[in-house]
């Protein structure tokens, strides 16, 4: 029998029976468009991890409270186990391979103008702490360690946090006032629009983030301990209800390792314990938030794989309905001496259209993925991959499914078939 021949027969077979290869389709369409949709959500993930250390530079080293270590940051509850402020910044001066030290504590409040009211993460830094992590204002400026040591109440607005207290208009925040628990504080400026974290930790372990820069408001690191922590900076640096997190810059990147070797020994000398902290750089926080992100994809996708088996276990009891069904069609053929391979091939190529097909219907919906998403906070990032991944997975599918009905039919004896009633 031709190829074009047994194609005809197929596609006979399939209009025969449409709303049975249908229903058994939308197994194969749903678990396409998840597989698209999980390859996309997780590709978009790996962005947003990549976009919040895309702005911390590659010779940053986050130093951090270690878990079981003092709890909650650097607390006077843990003075012996714990850095102060001026323990952090001596490390520019005191080792020789970093070159500079940024502090932040974070807490979070009501920041509010007029009547439009946001919670909102707040950041208390220095100088070097906006320099090391690169926050640029897109209008005004950055406040300075003088206005820290003054008491000065200015803050600095993420893009985000900006537009929603000023309704749209971020240039009219510059000069203006805003309350932060209750405080009147003036806007200095307007950060650039990041777009991820850019390495702000706004508290907990190693560069950990709730929360975008965008969305933050950042005060002078001094002004933060007495007005928003609750604490006036005793030992341990100020930790009231902050998180703090340690920002050092190395020398360069050749510097880096060796940096984290002496703040450790620099720590066990201050502490009485190397290991009170977690010492890491940008590019192993990088690497271990890329990896988790990615064992996050692939269970989903193996989520995913299992609706597409339950769609091929649905495909194979099509075909075996179908093979008996056709049992004298199979025996007619074979009486006129058509091959077992020939039979073979004609019900695996009707399981592969239907799961091919079901396949291209999953990549047409999840088209409307983007906007249908774009109603939710999930992101999504449409990706080549996951469309050869979901189209390969349906045809793998298909033919592992559609196999065993096909060689079932193929096995079947003339004289049996024919006398099947």
């Amino acid at each position: 029998m031709k190829l074009v021949e047994q194609l005809r027969s197929v596609m006979l077979s399939v209009s025969t029976n449409k709303f049975r290869v249908i229903l058994t389709s939308l197994g194969i369409i749903i678990g396409t468009f998840t597989i698209i949709m999980v390859v996309g959500i997780g590709k978009a993930s790996e962005k947003a991890v990549e976009d919040q250390f895309k702005r911390l530079s590659v010779e940053s080293i986050t130093i951090t409270k270690a878990r079981g270590a003092g709890g909650r940051g650097m607390s006077p509850s843990t003075s012996s186990k714990s850095l102060t402020k001026q323990d952090a910044l001596q490390m520019s001066e005191l080792l020789t391979n970093v070159k500079s030290v940024g502090i932040s504590i974070g807490t979070s409040s009501e920041v509010a103008n007029g009547l439009t009211t946001s919670t909102a993460s707040i950041q208390g830094i220095n100088e070097a702490y906006a320099a090391i992590t690169n926050l640029t204002p897109l209008s005004g400026d950055i406040f300075t360690d003088e206005d820290g040591l003054l008491r000065n109440k200015v803050v600095v607005l993420g893009y985000n946090l900006a537009d929603l207290l000023f309704e749209g208009d971020v240039n009219a925040a510059v000069g203006s006032k805003v309350l932060l628990k209750g405080t009147s504080y003036t806007v200095t400026g307007v950060l650039n629009r990041i777009g991820g974290s850019g390495g702000i930790s706004s508290g907990g372990g190693a560069m950990a983030s709730s929360s975008t820069a965008d969305d933050m408001a950042f005060i002078p690191y001094d002004v933060a301990l007495k007005y928003t922590t609750g604490t006036s900076g005793t030992r341990g640096g100020g930790g009231g209800s902050g998180m703090i997190t340690i920002i050092a810059q190395a020398n360069d990147i050749n510097s880096v390792q060796p940096a984290i070797e002496e703040i450790k020994q620099y720590i066990g000398e201050i502490t009485g314990d190397s290991e009170s902290y977690t010492v890491v750089d940008a590019g192993s926080t990088l690497a271990s938030a890329q990896e988790t992100s990615s064992t996050m994809s692939a269970l989903l996708v193996a989520v995913a794989a299992i609706v597409m088996i339950v769609s091929g276990i649905g495909i194979m009891n099509v075909l075996m309905v179908a093979v008996k069904e056709r049992t004298r069609e199979i025996g007619i053929l074979k009486s006129i001496g058509a091959a077992r391979q020939v039979i073979l091939l004609e019900f695996l190529f009707e399981a592969i259209f239907i799961s091919l097909c079901g396949g291209l219907l999953g990549v047409l919906l999840s088209v409307a993925a983007p906007w249908v998403l774009s109603f939710t906070e999930i992101n999504y990032l449409a990706s080549i991959e996951g469309i050869i991944l979901g189209l390969g997975f349906s045809v793998i599918t298909g033919i592992f499914f559609g196999y065993y009905p096909a060689a079932k039919a193929s096995k079947l004896k003339p004289i049996e078939a024919l006398n099947y009633d």
